[in-house]
Parts: structure tokens; sequence; C-alpha cells
């Protein structure tokens, strides 16, 4: 199937090259990666567990935050396992069908916009607090916060699922190779032989969904900063700047890596690049989100050190 001719417009598997044909890197990295893969498990499910079991966290702030941990849990966990057995084949290059491409590809569309549209709920829900703190639990009631989150699912995986059909509908003409660890957005369309505007549409898709959540939160941001600097009172500005570090941190890490995915020229080799950029979305970012929050936040400690308390005391 791999060098088929033009006119070929279907294709039952495609040939994903990995991270690596060396036996010893392989066994190095996948050593390294299953340790990265438990501490993002054991972080975000304990971001859930505080959040459920204090009382003093069911604040909107935080039901976001339980909810940022979930789409991080699935998003690692979509591609993660699936290369960690990759890492340990003996085979250099692995099979993967065409419909286990497209549904991998879906879920990771779907959990990277989702990822997107709940990073600027919490960017507004951040700017509520602080810009309208008398109105705060008025606005940001349990119906708004809900409708928020259920909001971001729907829209990540309505959009996901228009861009995966029209993906899946490209004529591929071969080869059917992909030099990658996973199907990725780029590597598959690069295989299509279908003409450039088709794939130029996808790739404006891609570019609408990351540039207007980015956008709302830049404007919150900066609604925020106006109101801080408004702020006579150091101790007022310090508080304001606390609420919002931690969130900051997680959207200059995530959109930015975005935007050297899609924004910045290719490398000498692209396909490298590729790689290691996908492993910051699938494997570093959903294990630092927890770690910033839990060491930049005291409410996230203080829950973590009365639930240890109580259990000692059980």
């Amino acid at each position: 199937m791999g060098q088929g001719n033009k006119t070929q417009t279907w294709m039952s598997e495609f040939i994903l090259l990995g991270l690596s044909s060396d036996w010893g890197t392989q066994v190095s990295l996948f050593v390294l990666f299953l340790a990265m893969y438990l501490v993002t498990i054991v972080g975000n499910v304990l971001i859930l567990l505080l959040i459920r079991l204090d009382s003093r966290l069911h604040t909107p702030m935080y039901f976001f935050l339980s909810v940022l941990s979930l789409v991080d849990l699935c998003y690692s966990s979509s591609i993660v396992p699936q290369m960690l057995v990759h890492l340990l084949s003996v085979q250099k290059s692995i099979p993967i069908s065409f419909a286990h491409c497209m549904i991998q590809l879906y879920f990771f569309i779907a959990l990277m916009c989702t990822e997107c549209v709940l990073l600027a709920a919490m960017a507004y829900d951040r700017y509520v607090a602080i810009c309208c703190p008398l109105h705060y639990p008025t606005i940001m009631s349990h119906g708004l916060c809900f409708r928020l989150a259920l909001g971001s699912w729907t829209i990540g995986f309505g959009i996901s699922l228009a861009k995966t059909y029209f993906i899946s509908r490209l004529s591929f003409c071969g080869p059917n190779v992909i030099n990658h660890f996973f199907c990725d957005i780029s590597p598959v369309l690069n295989l299509s032989c279908t003409d450039m505007l088709n794939q130029a549409v996808i790739f404006a898709a891609s570019m609408l969904v990351l540039v207007g959540p980015l956008g709302l939160v830049l404007l919150s941001y900066a609604r925020i900063l106006a109101a801080i600097l408004r702020t006579r009172s150091g101790e007022g500005r310090g508080k304001a700047f606390s609420t919002c570090s931690s969130h900051l941190c997680v959207v200059g890490l995530f959109f930015g890596s975005a935007i050297v995915m899609y924004m910045a020229p290719t490398s000498r080799h692209p396909e490298k690049q590729q790689k290691i950029l996908s492993l910051f979305y699938s494997l570093f970012h959903p294990m630092l989100n927890p770690l910033i929050y839990s060491l930049r936040n005291a409410e996230i400690k203080g829950a973590l050190r009365r639930v240890l308390w109580k259990d000692r005391l059980m």
C-alpha cells in the first residue's frame, strides 16, 4: 500500500515510524515517559480528589481547574499509552488502521479544542473575580459555570467531528508512512494528494480555533491589568496577581507552544520539530499543569494538608 499510484483514493492503514529506531534509545524513552505519565495521572487525579473532598475549594475557579485536570487526563491518555507500547515494540515501524488513525485524530483535536475554550472560560472567571468582585457570586453561578464547562466540551468535540470528517474524506495516494508517533494533523495532511485548497481550509479552521480563545484570554487579561493598575493598595495588587499567576503560566505554555507549532516557520527537520511539540502537548503540558497549580497555590497546598491530617486523625 505504501507506494500506491496517483489514482488511489483509499488506504486501509498507515505506518507510524515512532520516535526512534534505536532500541537502546527506545527503552530509555519508555522509562522516562512512563514515569512522566504516572506523574501526570497522580497529579491530575490528586487535584480532582482535593477539589472534591475539600468544601473550601467548591468555588468557580477550582471547578474549572477540576475540569482542566479531567481534560488533561483524557488528552494524555489518548496518545501516551499507545506511544509507550510502540517504544517497547521490536518493530521499527508500526501499522495503524485508517479507522484507528481517524479516531485518534478525532480525540486529539477534540481535547485540544476543549482546552482552548476552557482556558478562555477560566480567564473570564478571573476577569469577573477581579473586575466585578461584588457581583462575582451572582454572575459566576453554578449554572453558568456548568454551561461554560459543558460548552467547552461541546465546542471542542463538535469542531473535531467536522474537521475529522473532512480529513477522512481526503484522497491519500501514497506513500502511507507517517513520520510521527501518532496520527497528528500535519503528518496526515502531508500524505494527502487532494488539492491544496481543501487542506488550506482545514488549517484555517485550526487557526480560528486557536486565535478565537486566545483573543478572549488576552481581552480578559487586558481588562484585569487595567483594573489592577487602578488599585492603589499594594496588598490588593499582590492578591490579584497571585490569583492569576497560575492560570497565566498555563495559558502561556499552552498557547505559546501552539503558536510555535502552527505559526512559526519550520526548521530543517520539521518532522523532529513536530514530534517535540507533540510531546509537549501530550506529555509535558498535562504533567506541568497540576504542578503549577499546586506549587503556586496556597489553597491547594492547604487542602492537601487538611486531607492528610484528617486521614491521620481517622
